[in-house]
């Protein structure tokens, strides 16, 4: 269950993110979906802890997983880069959230 709330919480800061993308070109109605998003992103968040992940698993994966999700949306969106380089920054990310999941299975 704490991981489904985790995913929960991923995706639904991603769109809080992606609305405060729109918010930033003058439409105010996208503020609605960046506070009740952020909200429920940190709500979905303390669930996840509360069902068991520790915060240095569960709050690195939620802001990598974000951070990834994110960059590959607004390219798909809003048509900003995503260079190689940034690829590359991206994979470094999933690497150390994939060591950050294993060094708490290791103890």
């Amino acid at each position: 269950m704490s991981w489904l709330a985790l995913a929960s919480a991923i995706l639904v800061e991603v769109a809080a993110s992606l609305s405060m993308r729109m918010l930033a070109t003058g439409r105010r109605i996208w503020l609605l979906p960046v506070v009740i998003g952020y909200s429920a992103s940190f709500v979905l968040l303390s669930l996840t802890l509360r069902w068991g992940l520790t915060i240095g698993v569960a709050y690195g994966v939620w802001a990598a997983v974000g951070v990834c999700l994110t960059a590959v949306a607004t390219r798909v969106l809003f048509k900003e880069p995503l260079t190689w380089l940034m690829g590359a920054g991206i994979a470094l990310i999933a690497g150390g959230v994939l060591l950050l999941e294993l060094g708490a299975t290791a103890h």
